[in-house]
């Protein structure tokens, strides 16, 4: 016989929670979102219909979204924006490149991309030449290695990564390597949990294999955090550690920007690329960004027919990168643009960037990342401090893979069910109104997000959590 939670136990929880919240100086900021309620994640129309069958569902109640490690919820100004943009369009045609509106905030389209730049600068600690809003994440990486993946067959040719890299890493890697006539599995060496039962990969262990390959490694890709396990990795050690050995190192942020304080530049880190769907709320599929440091980027002479590019390395180029004076003079000499920015290829959507822009809005008044975090690491120890006071019967069915150290770790905590748990635990939390990931084959992600979530989330979760657990177990 199973003995959940004593209910008091979920009451005091309860009333911390409340405490907490109360407290809370960014609690706000969740007013600027559209949290979905139970009754709309229920439904399969945009708007309540027939209700004969659900009447006793509060149509008002937000569901427990806890889920902003895969997709932020939709910011409530996102759609003021948009429809700006639309009555630009509308109003303006083509003239919305250069003509600024008196009465609209956003910039000319002309300028949308350099706008969220400077927004994004400080949320991954660059400087404002140093990023590029453009392309999506794996597209970018792409164009990063094309750029600085340059493989000696008769010296550095290795490209290392983590083994349980995102899929996406994975098949970039593996596609520069035969890109370049060679074979991966010569070519790419991949880094590895010296422990099957614990997925954490230590500092010193990437240390190690960087120092067994770096004669012959020519570029690092490793993510900022993990997204399996949520562990945090020590971005500016790892970094310094590549560089003392000559090796060039991106990071893929998709998982830290917006999650963590990053200080790109201060790091020393040579470039990354990042997605803006998740703790960016961007939207799905929403453009991307990347990190290109300035010693990479910067063009430090004029370009003119009659002198060589100085400063400048060659990358795949695009009409958007060329330099804005000359961009519309449509000459066939390539003049890029200095930093990050000389990267772009073709005209970015103005519609995404719109959209990025509404929610990168919400971080400038949250004071930046640095209050976020704080707030960020509360909750997700809140989180955990729920989870150790569930039964032991539930308990027993899963384990926190996740790192227990708050600064190795971001917002998310990923919990590991006993085997064949997983569909009916996470249909249960759905019944229950609780959004959060999964990743098969037994693994649920809960991501706390300060800018719209709350301590009361946390407890909400748990208690779904618990009585879906066992009843998956009862029924297993």
């Amino acid at each position: 016989m199973t003995t959940p939670v004593h209910a008091s136990r979920f009451s005091g929880l309860r009333a911390q929670a409340e405490a907490l919240d109360g407290g809370d100086s960014l609690r706000h900021l969740r007013d600027e979102f559209h949290i979905p309620t139970t009754a709309e994640t229920k439904r399969s129309t945009f708007l309540a219909g027939d209700r004969s069958d659900d009447s006793h569902v509060d149509e008002t109640t937000p569901c427990t979204y806890l889920c902003g490690n895969s997709l932020g919820v939709q910011p409530k100004r996102t759609a003021t924006r948009i429809q700006q943009y639309l009555a630009t369009w509308a109003t303006q045609g083509v003239q919305g490149h250069f003509k600024l509106l008196e009465d609209s905030p956003l910039p000319t389209w002309l300028d949308a991309d350099h706008r969220a730049a400077e927004m994004m600068a400080p949320i991954v600690g660059a400087g404002e030449t140093e990023v590029a809003i453009m392309q999506t994440l794996t597209a970018n990486l792409h164009l990063l290695m094309s750029a600085f993946y340059r493989p000696d067959p008769n010296g550095r040719h290795k490209i290392i990564l983590e083994s349980k890299a995102f899929p996406s890493d994975h098949f970039a890697v593996l596609s520069q390597i035969r890109h370049h006539g060679l074979s991966p599995e010569t070519s790419m060496v991949t880094i590895e949990s010296p422990f099957a039962e614990d997925p954490i990969i230590s500092t010193y262990d990437i240390q190690a294999l960087i120092s067994k390959h770096a004669a012959d490694t020519a570029l690092i890709l490793l993510p900022g955090i993990q997204y399996y396990t949520g562990q945090l990795f020590d971005i500016p050690t790892i970094t310094a550690y590549a560089r003392k050995h000559g090796i060039f190192i991106i990071w893929d942020l998709a998982h830290a920007v917006g999650n963590v304080p990053l200080s790109l530049h201060d790091w020393d880190v040579d470039a990354a690329a990042w997605c803006t769907y998740k703790y960016l709320n961007g939207g799905p599929g929403c453009i991307g960004g990347a990190f290109v440091h300035s010693r990479n980027s910067l063009v430090t002479t004029l370009i003119t027919d009659n002198q060589p590019e100085r400063g400048y390395g060659n990358r795949l180029s695009g009409w958007w990168g060329n330099d804005k004076g000359t961009r519309f003079r449509m000459e066939t000499k390539f003049h890029p643009v200095k930093g990050a920015a000389g990267f772009q290829l073709s005209n970015p959507s103005v519609l995404d960037i719109t959209s990025l822009c509404a929610s990168l809005e919400l971080f400038e008044l949250a004071g930046g990342m640095v209050p976020l975090r704080e707030k960020s690491k509360r909750m997700t120890a809140f989180l955990e401090e729920c989870l150790s006071l569930m039964s032991d019967d539930a308990k027993k069915l899963y384990r926190i893979i996740t790192p227990s150290d708050p600064d190795q770790r971001g917002a998310q905590l990923s919990l590991l069910l006993e085997h064949g748990l997983l569909d009916a635990t996470m249909h249960g939390l759905e019944e229950n109104g609780v959004i959060v990931d999964e990743r098969k084959p037994n693994v649920v992600r809960a991501a706390p997000a300060p800018l719209y979530n709350n301590f009361k989330d946390c407890v909400s979760f748990v208690e779904a959590f618990e009585s879906a657990l066992l009843a998956a177990h009862k029924a297993k």
